[in-house]
């Protein structure tokens, strides 16, 4: 099975998923995070500075993740198409096209969980923007991708706490 967490920056996507490998039910799943800090390290942009070749990077990251068979990921192609539709740096035409050809590969989770920024305050972590009104944007992005590729897929919405969130995962998910 293939799951991914989607949302915009600091929403606790990483902390969920390094919850779940305490789950039983993951004792056979990898468990993929936040790659930002490695790829940032090689001199790739990030965030709204990002780069077409950036957001190619991210997304070949992202790819070959949901590859596995079993793997839990705190980051889907859906956030890397939001990164790329609010990069400053990438024409709309450029952008459009890496959108058709990202959304091809969002078939192949089995199941996408939406965490949404309410009620939660940014944390700076030293890599991920912190702008309030771009992370507005990036949610808002990622919920209209969400709507315009989302139908009839097994994707959802999960809020609360990390004990809420994995009792709402636990209940949708079919083992």
């Amino acid at each position: 099975m293939k799951i991914g967490f989607t949302g915009t920056m600091s929403v606790g996507k990483t902390t969920l998923v390094n919850a779940l490998k305490e789950i039983p039910e993951f004792k056979d799943y990898k468990f993929a995070t936040e790659r930002s800090a490695y790829l940032s390290s090689l001199g790739i942009p990030l965030n709204h500075e990002t780069t077409l070749e950036g957001q190619t990077i991210f997304l070949a990251e992202r790819v070959s993740k949901i590859m596995q068979e079993k793997i839990i990921t705190d980051r889907t192609i859906l956030d890397v198409m939001a990164f790329t539709r609010l990069a400053k740096k990438i024409d709309y035409i450029g952008e459009d096209r890496f959108q058709i050809y990202a959304s091809y590969f969002l078939n192949k989770y089995d199941y996408i969980f939406y965490i949404s920024p309410e009620g939660i305050d940014i944390e700076d972590n030293g890599i991920r923007e912190t702008n309030e009104q771009y992370r507005k944007d990036i949610d808002y992005t990622i919920q209209q991708l969400m709507f315009r590729y989302g139908g009839g897929k097994n994707w959802h919405t999960i809020n609360g706490s990390t004990d809420e969130r994995i009792k709402q995962i636990m209940g949708i998910i079919k083992f």
